[in-house]
């Protein structure tokens, strides 16, 4: 598996989750590069996600998150977790609302993408700083294994917030009327500049509603593109280039 989206073919679905499901129809929704899949149980009033061992994947980490973030902002309930049976796995309950991915919103995406930037503001707004208990911070990412050796002195912090950690459009969901509704995939989760998740969410747009709309997704937001503080955290992130 070589890229993160909508499974292309059939995919195993593991004992626990078929456990989860206790009968109800599964489905595939999404797959990513490290091999965890995410299982829509029945309409979609659960959803299960499973990390196989030896993944790097870590659903505990994601757990933890989901149930402090809880009190601040719209966020997936956290229903079950667990370990065994060769892998790890998340159920969290359905949220109203559709991706900002979903085939409605990509073709819509001044839509969309107006308000994925105001979704990340209201996220970066509500959640508190002086409360959280996870860091994101450049320093505490430069010791991953995959971190780029070559990385310069970070710029100051412009504004100390709790990052989503993967601001990416499809970690956001959309109520029927175009305005952002709760964020999902919260694994990475924790204190960091704002810029870290505005350069890797503005970066991602262009995969998903094509090129041209950066300028609408930081006047959503209420900020003036910073391209320093940009180019720092999209190498940090393992990515590079313009706002797509």
């Amino acid at each position: 598996m070589d890229y993160s989206g909508p499974p292309t073919g059939d995919v195993p679905v593991p004992a626990p989750i078929a456990r989860v499901a206790g009968g109800r129809s599964l489905a595939a929704v999404w797959v990513n590069i490290a091999g965890g899949v995410t299982f829509r149980v029945g309409d979609g009033e659960l959803f299960a996600k499973w990390a196989p061992a030896g993944s790097g994947l870590d659903l505990a980490a994601e757990a933890a998150r989901l149930a402090w973030a809880a009190a601040y902002t719209p966020v997936p309930r956290l229903v079950d977790h667990g370990v065994g049976d060769g892998g790890e796995w998340l159920v969290t309950a359905g949220l109203p609302g559709d991706s900002a991915v979903s085939p409605r919103w990509k073709a819509d995406p001044r839509t969309a993408v107006r308000a994925l930037g105001a979704g990340l503001r209201a996220l970066h707004d509500r959640l508190p700083v002086a409360a959280c208990p996870f860091s994101w911070s450049v320093d505490d990412r430069r010791k991953r294994p995959d971190a780029p050796a070559d990385l310069p002195e970070p710029p100051p912090v412009d504004r100390l917030v709790v990052c989503h950690g993967d601001a990416c459009a499809p970690n956001t969901l959309l109520a029927a009327d175009g305005s952002w509704s709760a964020h999902v995939d919260l694994g990475a989760l924790g204190t960091a500049d704002r810029w870290a998740d505005l350069a890797v969410g503005a970066w991602n747009l262009g995969f998903n509603y094509g090129p041209g709309w950066e300028a609408d997704y930081f006047d959503a937001y209420g900020v003036a593109p910073d391209p320093g503080r940009l180019a720092f955290y999209r190498r940090l992130g393992g990515v590079s280039g313009p706002a797509a």
